[in-house]
């Protein structure tokens, strides 16, 4: 998005992180009511239709809090783990039936970004805070490994505070890519060790520059040759490029504001945050098929095209509460975490 919606949206999370505490906000705090009490339903279009099921990840706010909760990841034990920018504990880990199995902080006040990374049968975590200007790699059990600040060797980058990342991706052969979707709008990429290769992008309207590149993502689905999705959220766009920074294809959704791509099997997912604006309730699931044609919207309207353009969808004004991410697990089920919602827990879609 451009810097001054960014810096709005901002100061509006700030003002609305307040509505769990009773104190006044812009946004329409009926509507999480209402929602919440929405519980059941099934939403989705074609293959891809699901029973909602909001009760799942509820949790005591005395021993598990959470303020925003950004994304989700599974790794191969079957735990879901979620990032909150609660300071108590910036990952949740649940198990599937919606228990939580453990949670830990980094001391991080904006943990947002969640990646999962096989490393020789070993798994890992990337982090990312925006506000804290800074990404970590852990361990599973939150111990720091390694810990990027902000990329000196860019002439863009006066101090920190210019660098606020929201995403990162790991090549198939350890190049780290971290995308400043907060911030520059570049994406930067390092070596496994955290020593700086290049960076490409930057903000603009060109094919190889971002409005907010808020996710990034390695596409592997077929006849997509292991290349960067990356999303220009304020454009509506997915950007596809080599690992080397070339641009290769725009993928144009209209009307949706893209959080990240994620990708299972030869399917692609992604959470609509909105549609319409910061100040209100909004947002869907999307699901493309593997020539990104939009084949279901739970949480939506039915997908329609005019030629090949996809018509702006409409949200269902119940299921969700601005979801940020999707996390699709091995029965094809999916968990939901939702920026802004009233300090609201993830929703499970269950595939019917």
């Amino acid at each position: 998005m451009k810097k001054s919606n960014l810096n709005s949206r901002r100061s509006f999370i700030k003002k609305s992180a307040l509505v769990g505490v009773g104190i006044s906000s812009p946004i329409n705090t009926f509507a999480i009511g209402k929602n919440l009490k929405e519980n059941s339903g099934i939403v989705g279009h074609g293959d891809f239709k699901y029973k909602v099921d909001k009760k799942w990840g509820i949790q005591n706010p005395n021993n598990f809090p959470v303020n925003h909760c950004h994304e989700m990841v599974m790794d191969k034990r079957n735990r879901i783990l979620m990032t909150t920018t609660h300071p108590k504990n910036n990952v949740l880990i649940y198990n599937k039936s919606g228990k939580i199995l453990d949670s830990w902080s980094i001391g991080y006040s904006g943990a947002h970004g969640l990646t999962l990374v096989d490393e020789g049968g070993e798994e890992f975590l990337y982090i990312t805070d925006p506000d804290a200007h800074k990404v970590c790699k852990t361990d599973l059990k939150g111990r720091k490994i390694l810990e990027f600040d902000y990329p000196k060797e860019i002439k863009e980058y006066n101090s920190r505070e210019d660098f606020k990342p929201t995403e990162t991706t790991v090549s198939p052969n350890g190049d780290i890519f971290i995308a400043d979707g907060y911030g520059k709008d570049f994406i930067i990429k390092y070596d496994s060790k955290g020593n700086y290769i290049k960076h490409f992008g930057g903000r603009g309207d060109k094919n190889d520059q971002f409005e907010s590149c808020h996710g990034i993502a390695i596409d592997t689905r077929k006849n997509n040759s292991s290349s960067l999705l990356i999303t220009s959220r304020s454009k509506n766009e997915f950007k596809r490029f080599d690992f080397e920074g070339n641009h290769l294809e725009t993928i144009s959704l209209p009307g949706c504001w893209i959080c990240r791509p994620v990708v299972k099997g030869n399917n692609l997912f992604f959470a609509v945050i909105i549609t319409e604006s910061w100040w209100n309730y909004d947002g869907m699931i999307a699901v493309l098929d593997n020539n990104n044609k939009v084949v279901s919207m739970p949480g939506g309207s039915d997908p329609k095209y005019a030629g090949n353009k996809l018509e702006k969808p409409l949200y269902d004004d119940k299921t969700f509460l601005n979801p940020h991410d999707v996390c699709v697990d091995n029965d094809d089920n999916l968990y939901v975490p939702q920026w802004n919602s009233g300090k609201t827990y993830p929703v499970k879609l269950i595939r019917t």
